[in-house]
């Protein structure tokens, strides 16, 4: 499986000619959803969600699959896509991947502000897409895709979420509102905990992929 990282919270995920793209929201490329043929989607903020990208994307290829929780859903009733709505424990099939469905809720972001639905993802049962949450996967996770700068969540998390799922290998992801340093912070802890841990664990830069095992 080739996995590709794009800006901010969107991967892509390719076996063959199948092509699965998850969270392609509006501080991602545009051509992170070039040759879709499924979209996983874990909330509704806009950087995880575009509906007008998704309506593009769904009217230049008509069979185009999107896998989302209600609230999203609601988002994109003129999408010209099939839409499925799933909650936490289901378990379906698109393009090639077989997804399971782990997680309900977003992490607190502010006293004032309600927690919304995050749906997080497992893919073949070797990625972890757990959007914007702490989610224990409750299984082993060989990749994990792990949220590293966020306004919910602080440094120290982070490292105890790597502590606590152990992968064999971790991506930044939800790295977009970093500059240089910031991101230089990330890579350096990252790289720390690579060497704690004996894994790898790095920040890809957007458009940078690696072939998974």
């Amino acid at each position: 499986m080739k996995l590709t990282k794009f800006r901010h919270a969107c991967v892509r995920l390719e076996k063959g000619e199948s092509i699965l793209v998850i969270d392609p929201g509006s501080f991602s490329e545009e051509a992170a959803l070039d040759g879709a043929n499924a979209v996983l989607i874990t909330h509704e903020h806009f950087d995880h969600v575009d509906p007008d990208r998704l309506r593009t994307a769904a009217e230049a290829n008509p069979s185009l699959e999107i896998w989302t929780n209600e609230s999203v859903a609601a988002l994109l009733t003129d999408v010209p896509a099939k839409i499925q709505v799933v909650r936490h424990g289901d378990a379906f099939d698109t393009a090639g991947f077989g997804v399971k469905v782990i997680g309900e809720r977003h992490a607190p972001v502010h006293p004032d502000i309600p927690i919304i639905r995050n749906t997080g993802f497992l893919v073949d049962e070797g990625v972890f897409y757990p959007g914007d949450a702490f989610t224990p996967p409750g299984v082993e996770v060989p990749t994990l895709l792990a949220p590293t700068n966020a306004p919910w969540m602080k440094g120290l998390e982070m490292i105890a979420y790597l502590r606590e799922v152990r992968p064999a290998r971790a991506f930044s992801t939800h790295d977009g509102l970093l500059n240089d340093i910031g991101l230089g912070i990330i890579d350096r802890w990252l790289e720390l905990e690579a060497d704690k841990q004996k894994a790898d664990m790095r920040r890809l830069k957007p458009g940078e992929s690696v072939t998974l095992p």
